[in-house]
């Protein structure tokens, strides 16, 4: 597969990851690429900024209606999907027993499943069966798909119980999930990022927070930017051998207990 004329859908696609994601491919020459996002505004913003070939969708990953929906507006105006790519997910810290000896909040672990890891599901199992309809590619596939984890999956620290399970649950799916897509021709892969340069940690330290994580890094001693992701994403899609497996894309980052 090449993005060039491929058609793509990220959820999460407004901002940060997804946002790189969907530059890219339109910088790639891709013939579409939906933008699903929970903000609409915002998805409809960079929609509009990157042209006729971008759609923005407002979808709630949690809401399969949200989903069903996006794909089938995908279909109606690009007539295929080539690539999906997860990047909905959320994540906060919660102990699981507070210094007071409370227990956590159960409704907020159900939040963070249900969103990175359910909804990333969901996502795959609607993109798969639209990618099923299309006719093999050069390479001998239909589609692929691109779930994206986080090193928490497998260094989880004090407080990301929920995070790091649903992260787990992404990674511990890629393999099954590859073999459940084998037979009509979709490949799954994981991305694990590290620490990224996104706006994610702007409203919870900013630029002191950011300092504080380059020290966690190994090498390159910085964060991650989000385009360096999306290329990895392109390789991905344009690498036909690659399946079932999870990339780590953290600078050799492990991460401390606290």
């Amino acid at each position: 597969m090449r993005i060039e004329d491929s058609v793509v859908a990220v959820t999460g696609g407004a901002s940060g990851l997804g946002e790189a994601v969907a530059r890219r491919c339109i910088d790639q020459g891709a013939a579409g690429v939906a933008i699903l996002d929970v903000n609409a505004d915002a998805a409809t913003s960079l929609a509009s900024e990157l042209g006729d070939r971008a759609l923005a969708l407002p979808c709630d990953v949690r809401q399969a209606s949200d989903v069903t929906q996006a794909m089938s507006t995908v279909a109606e105006k690009f007539g295929c999907l080539n690539l999906a790519v997860s990047c909905a997910g959320v994540g906060w810290a919660e102990r699981t027993l507070a210094k007071d000896g409370s227990p956590a909040d159960l409704d907020a672990y159900r939040r963070i499943i249900e969103i990175n890891l359910i909804g990333t599901y969901d996502f795959a199992r609607q993109a798969a069966s639209l990618m099923a309809k299309n006719e093999l590619d050069t390479s001998g596939e239909r589609g692929a798909i691109v779930m994206t984890a986080s090193l928490a999956a497998f260094d989880g620290q004090i407080g990301q119980s929920a995070y790091s399970a649903s992260k787990g649950g992404l990674v511990g799916m890629t393999l099954p999930m590859s073999r459940d897509l084998a037979p009509v021709s979709v490949r799954v892969m994981t991305i694990a990022p590290g620490l990224m340069d996104t706006p994610i940690y702007d409203p919870v330290g900013g630029a002191e927070l950011k300092e504080r994580l380059v020290g966690l890094t190994v090498f390159p001693k910085r964060l991650g930017a989000a385009d360096e992701y999306a290329h990895l994403v392109q390789a991905i899609a344009e690498n036909s051998y690659l399946n079932g497996e999870t990339i780590r894309h953290d600078a050799a980052t492990r991460l401390p207990p606290r």
